[in-house]
């Protein structure tokens, strides 16, 4: 291998990049690129330098490999993230709209009123909350069917099993379907879910159906749910912990034998 260490004008003083080309194997003509703190300390990538380095300097249009600042990638970058689906998991910012793909729209068409004074009285008495609400389209539920998550590396993630004791109410209902309006319910209303109480809304949903809850029939939530529930969170809380425990003791070994290999160098 043949190693090429230069000053690095774009960081502070002291810091050196070191490029170390392959002469042999399939990688042959291949280089790698490393940087060196004035301690001596080793860096094999960028955000091991944006972890070290902290706000003391921006390395926002740092190129790991060239050594230079180039504000050009940055706004290339930016204009990626913009149009990139999966710019979250590379640092973009989140689409925090989380409105659903509901229909709330008022009709357009201007109806006839007739005003009617001759009744005992003579006083009109308005609906406020009529007043107030948008309609909302029945079953849009349905538009979520077919939708998928996925990860960054576009693998479609299993969706939840939901308990036995909810069942769809509704046309062309699926699991699917269901999960999506109950999770909807939970994120547009403070409101207890209790599902469809009406017995008729089971014979006749287009007729019946109770628009703030979503498409399943009532049902019960019992101590034992709640048990099993807090179960569950206890055990992904400790999958957690461990998990970090984990990154935390592979972080130290990295830096132990970064700092032994600086030492024998």
């Amino acid at each position: 291998m043949e190693r090429k260490r230069t000053d690095c004008p774009a960081l502070p003083p002291g810091w050196k990049k070191e490029e170390v080309i392959r002469k042999s194997g399939l990688s042959a003509g291949k280089s790698d690129v490393y940087y060196y703190s004035p301690s001596g300390k080793k860096f094999r990538s960028k955000p091991q330098l944006s972890r070290y380095l902290g706000n003391t300097v921006d390395l926002a249009c740092f190129d790991f490999r060239t050594g230079k600042m180039m504000p050009g990638k940055l706004q290339k970058n930016k204009q990626r993230f913009r149009h990139d689906p999966l710019s979250m998991a590379k640092g973009g910012k989140p689409d925090l709209n989380t409105a659903l793909p509901i229909r709330q729209t008022a009709s357009i068409f201007k109806q006839p009123v007739t005003k009617v004074t001759s009744h005992p009285g003579n006083k009109v008495k308005t609906d406020l909350q009529r007043a107030i609400e948008q309609p909302k389209q029945l079953f849009w539920e349905k538009r979520l069917k077919g939708l998928r998550s996925s990860d960054v590396t576009e693998q479609v993630l299993r969706t939840m099993d939901l308990p036995k004791g909810l069942q769809s109410v509704g046309p062309d209902a699926s699991d699917d379907t269901l999960l999506s309006a109950i999770a909807s319910a939970l994120h547009m209303s403070s409101a207890p879910i209790t599902g469809q109480t009406s017995v008729a809304a089971e014979k006749n949903p287009a007729i019946w159906l109770n628009t703030s809850q979503p498409l399943c029939k009532a049902f019960t939530v019992t101590d034992e749910h709640i048990r099993e529930q807090e179960m569950k969170v206890y055990q992904a809380r400790r999958s957690l912990e461990e998990a970090l425990m984990a990154d935390s003791l592979a972080r130290a070994a990295e830096n132990t034998r970064e700092l032994l290999e600086g030492k024998k160098a």
